[in-house]
């Protein structure tokens, strides 16, 4: 019988007793994305959730960029009741997702785009992944939640080839991957490492209205002057 392709779809390719061990240590690192419509928009979108964390010698964590490497926005935070669950929610027409395992000190790696395949006849589109780069058994040479903690953001795992040979990721998403490997080495994380906060949009989009944040803002303004 011929070998399944691996697409990358549903994240790194985990084996049993690895999903068993990281639900038993409470680390939630939720890889699956979803398309979604935006009715008032009138446009389809794929939705992703920035979680996970780490327990003493095991870490797993997702997160996304866009397509060039840069920060996205969050559309909003998620303040789980537990800690290394749920950390933010993000909505786009495409992404990067990036998702990271740790086992002591040796790191996999899977980085995959997602978009929409074109919208034909009014039918749902369907996600469109691709695999960018595979890390297998990736190392850093440090405690980076304990002695070394310090080096926590700015390092990434180094990655071999199967002749042992470093291979190199690209580098418009050495940032994220700095994020990632952080993340994987917080202990009892609760936020995320690099979606970022949106900026203060000044008129609701459904009513037109001020929001409630620009209407505080205003009467920040008001009263200080």
């Amino acid at each position: 019988m011929a070998r399944q392709q691996f697409t990358g779809i549903t994240g790194l390719p985990l084996p049993r007793r690895a999903v068993r061990v990281l639900k038993d240590r409470g680390i939630f690192a939720h890889a699956l994305v979803s398309v979604e419509h935006q009715l008032w928009a009138q446009r389809y979108v794929v939705r992703g959730l920035e979680s996970g964390g780490s327990v003493g010698d095991v870490g797993h964590y997702v997160t996304f960029v866009d397509e060039e490497g840069q920060r996205l926005e969050y559309l909003h935070p998620v303040e789980a009741i537990g800690v290394n669950g749920l950390h933010a929610v993000v909505l786009s027409p495409a992404f990067v997702r990036v998702d990271m395992l740790r086992k002591g000190r040796t790191y996999e790696l899977l980085t995959t785009r997602h978009s929409l395949n074109s919208v034909e006849n009014g039918h749902r589109p369907q996600s469109a992944t691709e695999v960018l780069f595979r890390g297998i058994h990736g190392r850093v040479e440090l405690d980076l939640c304990g002695k070394d903690k310090a080096q926590a953001g700015s390092i990434v795992p180094t990655f071999y080839s199967l002749a042992g040979e470093p291979v190199a990721v690209p580098d418009k998403f050495l940032a994220v991957l700095r994020a990632a490997t952080k993340g994987v080495n917080c202990i009892g994380c609760s936020h995320a490492h690099y979606l970022r906060k949106p900026r203060l949009r000044p008129v609701d989009d459904r009513s037109g209205n001020e929001s409630t944040d620009q209407r505080a803002t205003t009467a920040e303004t008001a009263a200080a002057t």
